[in-house]
């Protein structure tokens, strides 16, 4: 993946939440841009806040895919 890829899936407006998908197999979650802080340079990594004070480092070069949602929350099931 590249930076420009990833910036503008971060920059679309209305923002759509997304899922990078990693090499390892592993998913990481963006539920809104905040959440995510890029390299000011364009270096070839980006950090994302995770739950609570966590966040993660992802090299762009591991990322294999990417899953935009379309801004509404997943279903849990029927209602009946």
């Amino acid at each position: 993946m590249t930076n420009e890829q990833l910036r503008e899936v971060l920059g679309a407006r209305p923002f759509r939440p997304f899922t990078m998908q990693l090499a390892d197999g592993s998913k990481v979650h963006v539920p809104h841009s905040e959440f995510m802080l890029p390299h000011p340079k364009g270096g070839r990594t980006v950090a994302v806040a995770m739950s609570g004070d966590a966040f993660k480092i992802v090299d762009l070069l591991l990322v294999t895919a990417i899953e935009v949602g379309n801004g509404r929350p997943a279903r849990r099931g029927k209602k009946k």
